[in-house]
This record gives structure tokens, sequence and C-alpha cells, in this order.
């Protein structure tokens, strides 16, 4: 592969890494579009569950002091539940309905998004667990946990210092839950693909202390009104590709 292709990804890479920061979600939804020019849906999947993980888990270090244990406890164990299942079905569905479902995701739950602040209905407590399970199993199926999880999350913790730090955790949780399946069903694809895992986990490390940056002195709506629109874009693009 050209090597300006790969500090192209790695420079995206990085970037997507400092946006996500404040918003709590959308590596997945901006680096699994770049990765599909070069490699297949499910090999995207996979390094980008790895990409995900390590800038998670280097997120949740840093804001750890921030984190709101109750809201964890809450969605934690039906986020692991749901993405197992979803992590077993990610190897059996073939590549064009992946990229449908991942597509119809994608463009739906930013306009649910959209209009329950139109509304100002929120969600009920009770359905928690829905969220959980649903955010976790669509993380183990196409690895966009974030924009389920952030309609559930965002209005429980209105702090962004916990948010932020919340959601770091829960989407642990899922990479952490679907990687050993993916690993299992497909451990080739992470040796073939090192030349491109490396170099955007390091970059990915590196975007969460600029996003830190962010997170403590911007509006984190303003960044996340602009990756709830790249999510509805890169939404039609997979639609587009699975037709």
């Amino acid at each position: 592969m050209d090597i300006s292709i790969i500090v192209v990804i790695t420079l995206s890479a990085f970037i997507a890494a400092a946006l996500t920061v404040p918003a709590g979600f959308g590596l997945s939804t901006m680096l699994t579009p770049l990765l599909l020019f070069v490699i297949s849906p499910h090999e995207t999947v996979a390094i980008v569950a790895v990409i995900h993980g390590a800038h998670n888990a280097w997120k949740l270090i840093v804001l750890k002091d921030h984190l709101d244990f109750i809201a964890f406890k809450r969605y934690g164990i039906w986020l692991v539940i749901g993405a197992i299942l979803g992590a077993l079905l990610q190897s059996q569905v073939p590549q064009d309905p992946l990229l449908l479902i991942i597509g119809l995701f994608l463009v739906v739950l930013p306009i649910l998004t959209i209009s329950e602040g139109w509304t100002g209905y929120r969600i009920p407590e009770a359905n928690d667990r829905i969220g959980g399970f649903g955010s976790g199993f669509m993380g183990g199926l196409s690895g966009h946990q974030g924009a389920l999880r952030a309609m559930f999350l965002k209005r429980r913790l209105n702090d962004k210092m916990a948010y932020a730090a919340t959601a770091s955790i829960l989407a642990l949780c899922v990479d952490l839950s679907r990687i050993p399946v993916y690993i299992f069903f497909n451990n080739t694809e992470f040796i073939e693909n090192l030349y491109l895992l490396l170099p955007l986990t390091i970059a990915s490390l590196f975007g969460v202390q600029v996003g830190k940056l962010f997170l403590e002195r911007l509006k984190s709506d303003t960044i996340h009104n602009a990756i709830m629109i790249g999510i509805v874009a890169s939404g039609i693009y997979y639609i587009f590709e699975s037709i």
C-alpha cells in the first residue's frame, strides 16, 4: 500500500480521536469509511475495534477521576451481553448486508437523537437496559455503538467530564467483549493488517491528549453536532455501497 495513504489515514485517526473525546463517540464512524477504501468490511470492523479499544482505555486512564459508577453499573452488564452476541453474528453476516445494517443504523439514530431534542422527550430510565444491550449488540456487530449509547447516557450525565469518562469505560467494555470473538474467528486479519493497526492505534492515543484539551475548553455540543452530521453522511455512503 502507498505510504501516503497510510499517512493520510493515520492523521485522520489522530483528528478523529481528538474530536471524539468530548463527544463521547464517533471514532469508529469516522475511521470505518477510510479503512473501507483499502480493506474489506469484516477486516475493517476487526481493526477498528482494536484501535477503538486502545483509545477508550487511554481515555479512561486520563479521565478516571470523573467516572460515574452508578451509570456504569446500570449499563455495563447489558453492554457486554449485547456485544458478545453481536460479535458472534458479525463473522456470519455477508459483507453487503453488513454495510446496509451499518448505514441504516447511522442514518436513523442521529435523527432520533435530534428529534428527542426537539420534543424534550426523556427516555425512561427503565429502558436503560434496552439501550445498553442495543448499544453493545451494534458495537459487536458493526463497531458503531456510540450513537445509541449517547441517546441514553447523555441525559443521565449532565457533567461533560463525567459523561466522557463514563462513555469511555462503557465503550471499553464492548471492545473487550468483542475483540476476543473477532480474534477467535478471524485472527489472520490482525496479523495481515499490522501495517495499519500500529500507526492508527498510536495516533488514537495521542489524539486523546488533544481531545482532553477540547473537552476542557470547548462546548461539547458543537463538536457533538458536527459528528452527528458526519455519522449521517457515513450512513448514506454505506447504504449506497451496499446497494
